[in-house]
């Protein structure tokens, strides 16, 4: 049996897998378990997963398939497989499909373990499992005899951080976005079998076996009922080929029919074309000595209006060449009127030239010439200042001395009196 076992985590994938192993002889491949194999034997899909996963990066689907590959070659997987955590979603699906179909193994049956979501959590929040031999326990629905001790080998059985509540809540939320598309994808496909996976272990590994059985049965009767269609396909496809082979002869027939059809066309063709070419020699010579002759008759008329023509340049020439004469007398004639005519207009504006940079000049020169009288006016204006200023000086000099006397006299009176006082 060829198997994928699909469901949520919790659902019992992995503890069913192994009995369908025990059952069929053929080996439960878990993808986590062939990493962690290769990695440990550094293989060379190995060595990639390690750098993938030490550098936190996913391993890639191509590194998977290469491992799932590399194990489905060896012997004990040649009567079949039950394929455990892969595919996860469709793409995935898709791959393997093409992988297993191009090894010659393609997958019977996508067994979906169908669990509700309390249940699930249940199951995960009490997984207990051994830490020597890997069992797993239930302290809700499977309980180990001695608390905390393993069953089979005596280990202690330790609560694993991933089925912690929180964790499991969204392993189930990545699993419903992710993974349940892959129900419908294997059911379009009609590999799709679904089984209620609550209850007894062995109730549901009985239930699981009646699936397969019935797969099993389907299989066979198709196999039975192959021969006839390969008999029916055959009669099918001779029909086909004498069919063939009688339209051929008829396809023949008919080329050959259409080709003795265009040779006799052909023929007829070149039949009418050789009658037609003496005629048409005749003509042609016919027509050539028409040509001829009337070039004969056509070759002294040209000469004579050739002649005409030339005599009637000679006589245009010489009517043209006084006339010329005369326009040429006329023409020289105008240019000298005209350049005695220019001859004062010229003269008058030289003068007026003449003039206007003589005029220039002056207004240059007094322009020049403006501030050196400015500055001589101002000189003999001071002159006639201090000249001025000389005179009242003159002026005011004896009234000044009459004024000093009278000062005096003044003076002098009232000492007189006081003197004349004393005596």
């Amino acid at each position: 049996m060829r198997i994928v076992l699909l469901g949520a985590p919790g659902s019992g994938k992995g503890t069913q897998g192994k009995l369908l192993s025990e059952k069929f002889h053929i080996p439960q491949i878990s993808t986590g378990d062939l990493l962690r194999a290769a990695v440990a034997a550094e293989t060379p899909l190995g060595l990639r997963a390690k750098a993938a996963m030490d550098a936190g990066q996913l391993v890639s689907d191509d590194i998977v398939l290469g491992m799932i590959e590399e194990r489905l070659a060896q012997p004990d997987a040649k009567d079949g497989f039950i394929l455990d955590g892969f595919p996860r979603n469709i793409p995935q699906a898709e791959a393997l499909d093409t992988l297993l179909m191009r090894i010659g193994k393609p997958l019977q049956v996508a067994l979906l373990m169908d669990v509700d979501f309390d249940l699930l959590m249940q199951r995960l929040t009490g997984r207990r499992t051994c830490e020597s031999c890997g069992q797993v326990f239930n302290i809700y629905t499977s309980p180990s005899k001695i608390d905390g001790r393993c069953d089979s080998c005596g280990g202690n059985l330790r609560h694993r951080a991933d089925d912690r509540e929180e964790t499991i809540s969204n392993r189930l939320k990545v699993y419903e976005a992710q993974t349940a598309p892959l129900v419908d994808y294997y059911q379009s496909r009609g590999k799709l079998k679904k089984v209620e996976a609550v209850g007894e272990i062995a109730d549901i590994f009985n239930g699981i076996c009646k699936l397969l059985d019935e797969v099993i049965e389907e299989e066979k009767q198709r196999a039975n009922d192959m021969p006839a269609d390969v008999d029916a396909i055959a009669a099918a496809v001779t029909k086909r080929l004498s069919a063939a082979k009688e339209e051929k002869p008829m396809k023949k027939s008919a080329k050959k029919k259409a080709a003795a059809k265009k040779k006799s066309a052909v023929k007829k063709k070149v039949a009418t074309k050789k009658t037609v070419a003496p005629k048409k020699k005749a003509t042609k010579k016919k027509v050539a000595k028409k040509k001829v002759a009337a070039k004969k008759k056509a070759a002294p008329k040209k000469k004579a209006a050739k002649k005409k023509v030339a005599k009637k340049k000679v006589a245009a020439k010489k009517k043209a060449a006084p006339k010329k004469k005369a326009t040429k007398k006329k023409v020289a004639k105008k240019k000298v009127a005209a350049k005695k005519k220019a001859a004062p207009k010229k003269k008058a504006a030289k003068k007026k030239v003449a003039k206007k940079k003589v005029a220039k000049k002056k207004v240059a020169a007094k322009k020049k010439a403006a501030p050196k009288k400015k500055a001589t006016k101002k000189k003999v204006a001071k002159k006639k200042v201090a000249k001025k200023k000389v005179a009242a000086k003159k002026k005011a000099a004896p009234k000044k001395k009459a004024a000093k006397k009278k000062v005096a006299k003044k003076k002098a009176t009232p000492r007189k009196k006081t003197a004349k006082k004393k005596r």
